[in-house]
């Protein structure tokens, strides 16, 4: 069976697995404060030395200062992304998910034994660089090592371990929302981080990267071994042939596509496959599927006649990505994307649940209401690890865009004329939308949209513009909150308004299509 038509081998699904192990330890430090939060650094002996003798009962912090201490992991989060796009060419994918992990140690313990505030905060930070590290090796190792047909599934596992993340941090923090417990909920990070320092040696590196650094052997191996008994000639030779171009890649792979192939991968992809075409022009079509014998193979051959020859050039910096018209709007479309994920207010939703909850209930019926809140983003980024590759990344964008603007007008509506039901449907729902489409698929297009000599460039962009915007939101909606309260809602039913403009019309499909033709498709935007 040829490996384009694979689903889910087994040992890639092991893979996907254990890289995902860095995105729960990402959603714990999320959730990690929610609970256990007023306990931590508002305790009745603040920082006396009851229970232990080597820790104080809490961290004394005033409100301002707890906010910046939670919200000081996306400065972490911002150095993180910003560092990441270039360690992780430097060293690889899977090393660079490794070396994740020490943030989240270092950060965990710091936290758990502080005795001051700029333990705590250090802490935070120290997990932050953790999960802006993550946030970008974590689905690029994804995108890169999964099967076409299995990529949208295997790319959204990344959100869902993030969302499984914060649901257990709240339901464990319930029991150890007390002192000393509250050390021990912040300190639990540090299991998955080590699990996955040791496990993840025992995955392959992706086999793009390999191929990235002229490792052409260990690529092909690491394919085989990541698609099991499927025949991967013909999908070796494209990622060869998308990187060095044709003439080398029939060289290094001894490999030449014939129509035969072609018809075959077409009639069992049936639907997929056109999905695949319906955003190419024919040229590009034609040029996708490039047809020769071993009459015509020419090892001299030149590569003038095919689409995208910059696919030879050396990584591309941060600024070449502005410079190339192709690379630029791929990277304005991630970009924005991601931007967008953060404005139309989820973190806002998630970090102050609570406080909206208090509109309709009291203090302790809104605690468990906000862990309800998490339940539902589990069960819809679950919906959405089953739809994404049956209904495709741009519609399922566009229900999640509509969805959110939709439910933060009614949420104002329920604030404006005090309608406790309409308020506490209007936040679930939000949820609901932002699960099922704007928290997976920005991290997942990032990885599809993008070629390998830039995906960590362009990565490393988006990922700090996302951590920026997160930090921003964090900051700034407290202020906005207690000044206009539910109306603030407004703001981020526009945001999603125009999330869904853009998403209509600059974002291609990239469902069942290899992540070489989805780049070629760009190639029309070349002048």
């Amino acid at each position: 069976m040829d490996s384009y038509i694979a689903n889910f081998p087994k040992y890639m699904v092991y893979c996907v697995f254990v890289a995902c192990l860095g995105s729960f330890s990402n959603g714990w430090v999320i959730g990690s404060p929610n609970v256990p939060g007023e306990i931590t650094h508002n305790c009745p002996n603040g920082n006396a030395h009851i229970y232990n003798r080597a820790f104080p009962d809490c961290i004394p912090m005033d409100n301002a200062l707890w906010g910046f201490a939670v919200a000081s992991f996306c400065v972490g989060g911002l150095i993180g992304g910003l560092t990441a796009g270039s360690i992780q060419t430097k060293i690889g994918r899977r090393k660079a998910i490794v070396l994740n992990n020490l943030g989240y140690i270092i950060g965990g313990i710091l936290i758990g034994t502080s005795v001051h505030q700029a333990m705590f905060i250090l802490g935070r930070i120290l997990c932050g660089l953790g999960c802006g590290m993550g946030s970008l090796s974590i689905p690029t190792y994804i995108g890169e090592v999964s099967t076409v047909k299995a990529r949208g599934a295997m790319g959204t596992c990344n959100q869902f371990f993030i969302v499984i993340g914060i649901l257990l941090s709240s339901v464990i923090g319930l029991p150890l929302a007390k002192v000393p417990l509250w050390r021990i909920n912040f300190a639990i990070v540090c299991i998955p981080a080590i699990a996955q320092f040791f496990l993840m040696n025992t995955c392959v590196e992706t086999p793009r990267y390999l191929v990235s650094v002229n490792r052409i052997d260990d690529a092909r191996n690491s394919l085989q071994k990541l698609r099991g008994k499927c025949d991967i000639e013909h999908e070796f030779y494209d990622m060869v042939e998308g990187y060095f171009g044709t003439a080398a890649a029939q060289s290094l792979t001894h490999y030449q596509p014939h129509s035969s192939d072609i018809e075959k991968a077409d009639i069992e992809e049936g639907d997929t496959k056109k999905d695949a075409t319906d955003h190419l022009t024919a040229t590009e079509v034609v040029t996708t599927h490039t047809t020769s014998d071993d009459s015509t193979f020419d090892n001299a051959a030149e590569d003038t006649h095919i689409v995208a020859p910059i696919s030879q050039r050396d990584t591309m910096s941060i600024i070449q990505i502005f410079v190339d018209p192709v690379i630029r709007r791929i990277s304005f479309t991630v970009i924005f994307l991601h931007a967008f994920q953060q404005l139309v207010g989820i973190n806002a939703v998630m970090y102050y649940s609570t406080a909206i909850f208090t509109l309709a209930f009291d203090a302790n019926m809104s605690k468990y209401m906000a862990i309800v809140t998490t339940a539902v983003n589990f069960v819809m980024t679950l919906a959405a690890v089953i739809l994404i590759d049956r209904m495709g990344r741009r519609p399922l964008l566009l229900i999640a865009n509509f969805g959110a603007c939709l439910f933060s007008i009614l949420l104002v509506i329920g604030y404006v004329y005090t309608i406790p039901a309409l308020l506490v449907l209007s936040v679930l729902m939000y949820v609901a939308s932002f699960a099922i489409g704007i928290g997976p698929i920005p991290w997942l297009i990032t990885s599809e949209l993008t070629p390998t000599y830039a995906s960590s460039s362009v990565g490393s962009t988006a990922t700090c513009v996302n951590w920026a915007m997160n930090f921003l939101i964090g900051q700034c909606f407290p202020v906005i909150f207690a000044r206009i309260s539910g109306y603030s809602f407004v703001i981020f039913a526009v945001f999603s308004a125009a999330a869904f403009v853009f998403t209509l019309i600059f974002l291609p499909e990239t469902k069942g299509r290899s992540l070489e033709s989805i780049v070629q498709g760009f190639e029309r935007h070349r002048k």
